[in-house]
């Protein structure tokens, strides 16, 4: 294995964040609030810590990234940028643990959501903006990524996506530089036009900005405790749904839209099936709001907002759901393994592996009822190969079975089945909010144990990086010549 390479990259990626570090440095220097020092001393060791990676393996004579290198540095940008983020939450006047600043953190880059502050108001503008910075990183960061390097590893199906460009290792990192500036511009004009829209809805700036960057990442960090029901505003839970649903398609369409062409985005089966189980259920809930007392207008807005926020990983909340009775949280607990199309900013199984399996299901017993015949499944019109429905379905299991490794886990140290069961799912989901009077949408995972966080962290990355990326590091012969 070549670390130099390795290496070299993840020194560029902490030099930059040091860099971002400097925005919010430089807003609570304006305001006044001294948690600009703790801005300071971040950038300036994530800096200095960056740069001697970078000098000293910038090596021209090092060899390009391999499958190896390409494992190692997806995960090493996650936890490195995860671990440096939470500097400036460690030393922040929050009186933050190491443990809580490292939930916060990953929580952030994997645009999970969930959070140990339990006043947020009680923070300052500069670690407001952070936190949303994170987040809008690790939107952009997983879109190239998933476009870039999964399908090259082949992870959970992903290879479904390859192109020419990405068939060989050593094409990775220029072609990804080459589409981290188109989607990098889309990303950034989408932020801005919701910024505009919340504004105009009745935002402040400093809200809108922040917002429209969590929403568009589908991460869900939001200003205000009570989230987007403190504004209490019917336009401003509308800007904030579409943005959500803009943020869980293929961002490579939104590429092509640019150059004038909406087909390859209406005719892609990963929107039509996504867009399709979303009416579904957001059907079913306002039916069951409905038939708990609420009127039409309000068990829809309530259900369509607070169910979409959970499919798509979002984890925004304008109410307690977990009061909403058994059914309601029972389906939205299941929306929470969804999540959105593949190329999104969002996390969960995604559509298009939904997609696979079916056409798995469908293929098994055709054969059962004509075992001489040739049946096979079909995406986008086209055969799915055997090695993507073993991928896939390996994927699916794998899944599982780490939820149940994860909730019986946060069981054993105590935690309540409510909470167990959601925190693992939320977690390895990167959904934000759980279920239950502890970690729900009125909660937060601050009182949780330390081991908790760990573990709940540990999934974080793992449903971040689509399972099989983070366990094959950890294998064994991962390391051997």
């Amino acid at each position: 294995m070549q670390a130099a390479p390795v290496l070299n990259i993840l020194g560029i990626l902490l030099s930059l964040l040091a860099g971002t570090m400097l925005a919010p440095m430089a807003l609570d220097l304006m305001m006044g609030d001294p948690n600009w020092q703790s801005f300071a001393i971040a950038a300036l060791f994530t800096g200095f810590v960056g740069v001697c990676l970078w000098l000293a393996f910038n090596r021209s004579e090092q060899t390009d990234l391999g499958l190896k290198e390409a494992f190692l540095l997806t995960n090493g940008a996650w936890l490195f940028i995860g671990l440096f983020g939470a500097l400036p939450l460690f030393l922040s006047s929050l009186s933050l643990s190491l443990t809580d600043a490292v939930f916060e953190s990953i929580s952030g880059i994997t645009t999970t959501g969930s959070t140990i502050l339990r006043e947020i108001e009680q923070a300052s503008y500069g670690i407001l903006l952070w936190r949303a910075l994170l987040q809008w990183l690790g939107g952009v960061g997983i879109i190239v990524m998933a476009l870039a390097i999964f399908p090259m590893l082949s992870v959970g199906g992903m290879q479904l996506f390859k192109t020419e460009s990405f068939e060989a290792a050593d094409k990775v990192i220029p072609r990804a530089r080459q589409l981290a500036g188109g989607i990098f511009a889309v990303y950034t004009g989408l932020t801005l036009l919701w910024t505009i829209m919340l504004m105009l809805a009745g935002m402040p700036f400093f809200d809108a900005m922040t917002h429209a960057m969590t929403t568009l990442a589908t991460g869900g960090y939001s200003t205000r405790t009570a989230s987007v029901g403190a504004f209490d505003s019917q336009l401003i839970e509308l800007i904030v749904i579409c943005g959500m649903i803009v943020g869980s398609l293929p961002f490579v369409h939104y590429l092509a839209l640019t150059r004038g062409g909406w087909k390859s985005l209406i005719e892609d089966p990963q929107v039509k099936w996504f867009l399709a189980l979303t009416i579904i259920i957001v059907s079913l809930i306002s039916v069951t709001l409905y038939q708990d007392g609420y009127s039409v207008a309000g068990a829809f807005r309530l259900a369509s907002f607070n169910t979409i926020s959970i499919i798509t990983g979002t984890g925004y909340g304008t109410a307690d759901f977990a009061l909403w009775g058994g059914a309601a949280t029972t389906i939205l607990l299941i929306c929470m393994f969804v999540g959105g199309c593949a190329g999104s900013t969002t996390c969960g199984i995604k559509m298009f592996r939904l997609q696979v399996l079916a056409g798995t299901i469908r293929v098994q017993l055709a054969r059962l009822l004509r075992p001489h015949a040739v049946v096979l499944a079909y995406y986008n019109r086209r055969p799915v190969p055997e090695a993507v429905m073993d991928s896939v379905t390996g994927f699916f299991y794998l899944y599982i079975l780490c939820f149940v490794m994860m909730a019986m886990l946060l069981g054993l140290i105590g935690l309540d089945f409510d909470t167990a069961i959601s925190g693992a799912a939320t977690s390895i989901s990167n959904v934000g909010p759980g279920l239950g009077g502890t970690i729900g949408p009125a909660g937060s995972f601050a009182s949780l144990p330390d081991m908790a966080k760990w573990i709940m962290c540990f999934g974080m990355l793992l449903g971040r990086l689509e399972l099989f990326t983070v366990l094959v590091v950890l294998n064994p012969l991962f390391w051997r010549r």
